[in-house]
């Protein structure tokens, strides 16, 4: 069994896989080494690790998967099983890079756009040939909120909630009516200048915002939730036999 960890920007996933199969997934705002030792109470048949970080955990955290674990700490030196053609892997976020594996592994040999709308939304495409190639990066929804509260004397902050009206008749409707129908638009626009190129492209779309778009594109997209972390789980197991 393989201990699957995310360190995100702003949650903390941790899974547990049995070869592709994920039997338990928990979330966090962060993770230390005694709260994963009480976690690995419940399982402890694992014997291999991962971890994706996008920011900085404890070292006892390092210390205590280094110890336990056959342990990967996916950098830009992980042997990867597709080839990577980014031209700054150094500065690559290394969730942006489990999501491409995993979706490589679901259309090999085809183009594939993955949308991740997190605290970031991000644009990353692989190519037929099985390279990463690169993407995009853009404000996420929260993030918008929080630029146009925080850089200005007066707007309020206003949070994601279910709102179709084009005319904000409120100052709390017009920020929903600009970040919303903004949004929309710009994934949208994407979308369609990926499919102007690549016309039989296969679209994912995955992250904590995936809800807000699934319905809403124009374009069929397979949502998958878990991208990240199946990704993370196949990189595991290209570089350790259980």
């Amino acid at each position: 069994m393989k201990l699957v960890i995310d360190y995100g920007n702003t949650r903390v996933k941790i899974a547990v896989f049995d070869k592709n199969q994920l039997l338990d997934i928990r979330e966090r705002e962060n993770l230390d080494a005694h709260t994963l030792q009480n976690f690995m109470k419940d399982t402890p048949d694992v014997t291999s690790a991962i971890i994706s970080a996008v920011r900085d955990y404890s070292p006892s955290l390092k210390e205590y998967l280094q110890s336990r674990f056959h342990f990967i700490e996916l950098d830009e030196n992980t042997p990867l099983p597709i080839k990577n053609n980014y031209l700054s892997p150094l500065t690559l976020g290394k969730d942006r890079l489990a999501a491409a594996v995993a979706a490589n592994d679901m259309f090999r040999d085809q183009h594939v756009l993955i949308i991740d709308a997190g605290t970031c939304i991000t644009y990353d495409f692989i190519d037929n040939t099985n390279a990463f190639i690169g993407g995009g990066i853009s404000p996420g929804i929260t993030m918008r909120f929080k630029a146009l509260h925080t850089f200005t004397g007066k707007l309020p902050l206003v949070t994601i909630e279910d709102f179709e009206k084009l005319i904000g008749q409120s100052t709390s409707e017009s920020i929903l009516s600009g970040v919303l129908n903004g949004v929309l638009a710009e994934v949208n626009g994407i979308l369609q200048k990926y499919r102007e190129k690549y016309s039989d492209i296969r679209i994912i779309l995955t992250g904590g915002d995936a809800k807000y778009f699934d319905k809403r594109l124009k374009y069929n997209i397979f949502v998958f939730p878990n991208l990240v972390l199946s990704g993370l789980n196949i990189i595991l197991d290209s570089n350790f036999e259980e």
